[in-house]
């Protein structure tokens, strides 16, 4: 750039080219977006990309806290899933004593504890939130599924082998 754009746009090295280009004011930054702007932003992005950005600025870090921002990267049955989370979904063991005591404080937490495997049905069976587009998925064990229809105990019993990994 030439030195006359670069001191019209307050680009240049002398701070006394840059306040009077400005008119005498500090310049404005990326700092003094409002937050409800920055979460405007925030709500077209992925869950790491909002993160990302947390890290750039107060304003995106304080935008990066609202939980309407996060509310909308959550699945619309995320009150059930937390029901799991919380140990209304399955097993008895001690894991799931500490999962009842366990309040968000928002929904950027509930995202980030859905966002971590879940275990339910014993442990046999665990879901997630992927964390790019916030879709769930689930994992299920080998030991969970039935075969039905078929008498024959081979099928019925789980026999390991080196073939299998």
């Amino acid at each position: 750039m030439g030195a006359g754009v670069s001191g019209l746009f307050g680009l240049g090295g002398d701070e006394g080219e840059t306040s009077a280009a400005v008119g005498g004011a500090a310049a404005a930054g990326l700092g003094d977006l409002p937050e409800l702007c920055a979460a405007e932003v925030l709500l077209r992005l992925d869950a790491p990309e909002i993160c990302r950005l947390a890290r750039l600025n107060h304003a995106f870090r304080g935008a990066a806290g609202a939980d309407f921002v996060w509310e909308a990267k959550l699945p619309e049955n995320y009150r059930y899933l937390m029901s799991f989370v919380e140990g209304g979904g399955g097993g008895d063991d001690g894991r799931q004593l500490r999962r009842r005591r366990w309040r968000p404080a928002g929904k950027k937490e509930i995202y980030a504890r859905l966002a971590r495997p879940v275990p339910f049905d014993g442990g046999s069976k665990e879901f997630w939130l992927e964390k790019s587009k916030g879709r769930v998925c689930m994992a299920l064990s080998s030991k969970s599924l039935v075969i039905t229809g078929i008498d024959d105990r081979r099928y019925w019993q789980h026999i390991p082998t080196a073939e299998s990994r």
